[in-house]
């Protein structure tokens, strides 16, 4: 089936989630109109679903291959590319400073979003290169900003994260590779990295590696990484391309799912390399391309979910199948009739929506943190800091449950490769892995969210929570019912909070066994916190005669996700508080 972009309910979640208004007056943004964000979107979403989409199946099926020389893709992504250059697309959400349009970061995710929906393989290449550009853009050098990143914006070259090695997964402290200092400046980078995506092709003119190494004398840990630029081809200072640098890709990795990406093997055999910065700093500056690329995962599991979700709603519409259990007809029905698909359907329908309000709110607070006063910028600092782990957590972890549910209602031809949704699931099933664990995120957000200030941020997350339900309280039964849900929940995130910052002290081992529920509980509840902030809105737009059929259905989602999703939270503070007991048991041996 075609993919058709979800622009009228991004647009939505832009205009009333993502402090459109306080981003807009930033200095950064004051050209910025939100007609033409709107045609920007809808402009990639006929790309997506006119270009990329149609292929995706097919370039699942052919996926990457490596002969031993070169890297081949499939054939359909050579010709996307192009278009995906020439239309300017990388360049949506960076710099005009470079060659970007310049558009907020709530713009940039919402294409990331229409991008990896229509192709997850395909999206990534680009997704890597957003992130090495906001590396570039925050850490870089003035000479290195003016060499590199006017082609990366116009996507002619690409980006890529090398962190990973044979030893050392995410443990970077472990990291091996070497860079010699030479006579003129540069540095001699060798060593291997793994698991790089699009470490190589064909699709763009140069391939521009951001590589964690040591160099000489170098601390031990991660105290002793330098980030280099190592480039596929070197570039003059008229920025031109010249010889062949000493980076090979020695194989690609046969997947699960997004088989069409490669996803590489890459030895550096004394490579020229630029230092990022200053040695010693670079796990500091890579945390910045891992920052962005974590959200941007966070986006790819939305992608992943409104994928899924559309393409069983289709099936569900056409598949006849038993009569309604209510006798309301006497032939068979299409299934969508039946109580437990509507069910499936709105639970998926739902925690999509419910992702993309959580990530368009986040990417307003990074916006500010970004480029707000001081004082504005601290306190969307510190709530963005609480926020990323859970767009990448929580909606990864949900991209799963939502693709796997889109099989089920596909019933046994979702098992079957033809339909598609199977690729749906496979892809989805790497994104709570790559870019750090849901563990990692849960990690990050007990110890630097959590643990760190003794819970001044957690307090500050609940008491904006709290002001929606009073304003959800002054409406009708509907506003009131999510309200209700809502309260019970903050509550259920209070008592876990309290019980880890009780319980550290004491036996650090419980708190970090309740990681991961806590970042369930704390992302359930940031997202149906969202979905509150649109039903209000909702309800304000339907009353002022706003287009009341899409606002109708607005407010009806949210009320799903309060009673059906929100009540987990119950769950995750059972298992948090009372569970690490049987958790940790000392007699049992594993």
């Amino acid at each position: 089936m075609t993919y058709q972009a979800p622009v009228r309910d991004i647009m939505f979640n832009i205009e009333n989630l993502s402090s459109w208004s306080d981003v807009l007056s930033l200095a950064t943004y004051t050209d910025v109109d939100t007609a033409d964000v709107d045609a920007a979107l809808e402009g990639l979403g006929r790309f997506c679903g006119d270009v990329i989409a149609p292929n995706a199946a097919q370039a699942d099926e052919t996926a990457s291959h490596f002969d031993g020389t070169k890297v081949t893709l499939p054939e359909s992504y050579g010709p996307a590319y192009a278009q995906f250059v020439e239309m300017g697309w990388q360049s949506l959400a960076h710099s005009p400073a470079f060659g970007g349009m310049g558009l907020p970061r709530a713009a940039g995710a919402a294409a990331t979003e229409i991008l990896n929906s229509s192709d997850m393989s395909f999206g990534l290449c680009p997704l890597l290169t957003d992130g090495a550009i906001e590396a570039l853009l925050l850490t870089g050098s003035d000479e290195q900003k003016q060499r590199y990143l006017e082609p990366m914006i116009a996507g002619r070259w690409t980006g890529t994260m090398n962190l990973t090695e044979p030893q050392a997964g995410s443990d970077l402290g472990r990291v091996a590779s070497k860079a010699e200092p030479q006579a003129d400046g540069s540095y001699a980078v060798s060593g291997t990295k793994i698991f790089i995506t699009y470490g190589e092709h064909d699709l763009s003119e140069n391939i521009i590696h951001l590589v964690l190494a040591r160099t000489p004398g170098a601390p031990a840990g991660p105290k002793g990484l330098s980030l280099f630029i190592v480039p596929k081809f070197m570039v003059d200072n008229e920025g031109a391309l010249g010889a062949r640098n000493a980076v090979k890709c020695v194989s690609v990795e046969h997947k699960l799912g997004v088989r069409a990406s490669p996803t590489a093997v890459l030895e550096y055999d004394g490579a020229t390399g630029f230092l990022v910065g200053e040695e010693n700093n670079g796990l500091s500056y890579m945390f910045v391309m891992m920052r962005a690329a974590r959200f941007a995962v966070g986006m790819q599991g939305i992608a992943l979910s409104e994928r899924a979700y559309q393409h069983a709603l289709a099936y569900a519409k056409e598949r006849v199948q038993s009569r309604p259990v209510d006798g309301s007809r006497r032939e068979a029905a299409p299934i969508i009739e039946h109580p437990d698909v509507k069910r499936m359907l709105m639970r998926m329908k739902s925690l999509t929506e419910a992702g993309r309000a959580l990530a368009m709110a986040t990417a307003g607070y990074l916006d500010v943190s970004h480029h707000g006063s001081d004082d504005a910028a601290r306190q969307a600092s510190d709530m963005s800091d609480f926020l990323v782990p859970l767009v990448k957590g929580f909606c990864t972890e949900r991209a799963v449950e939502v693709a796997s549910l889109g099989i089920q209602i596909h019933g046994g031809m979702g098992f079957i490769e033809e339909t598609g949704v199977a690729q749906f699931y496979r892809d989805a099933r790497i994104l709570p892995i790559y870019e750090g664990t849901t563990a990692i995120q849960s990690n990050d957000l007990i110890g630097r969210q959590l643990l760190r200030d003794g819970g001044e941020r957690a307090r500050v997350f609940a008491a904006k929570i709290a002001e929606t339900e009073a304003a959800l309280n002054a409406g009708d039964a509907k506003a009131q019912a999510i309200a209700s849900c809502l309260g019970q929940a903050r509550a259920e995130f209070e008592a876990a909070a309290a019980w880890l910052l009780e319980t550290a002290p004491k036996d650090i081992n419980a708190v970090f066994a309740g990681s991961v529920p806590f970042l369930m509980l704390t992302g359930t509840l940031a997202a149906g916190w969202q979905m509150a902030r649109a039903a209000l809105a909702a309800n304000a737009k339907r009353n002022a005669g706003e287009d009341a059929p899409f606002m109708e259905q607005k407010i009806d989602t949210a009320l799903f996700y309060a009673q059906h999703i929100l009540v987990d939270c119950a769950a995750e503070r059972a298992r948090i508080c009372a569970g690490s007991s049987s958790l940790l048991p000392a007699q049992i041996e594993l």
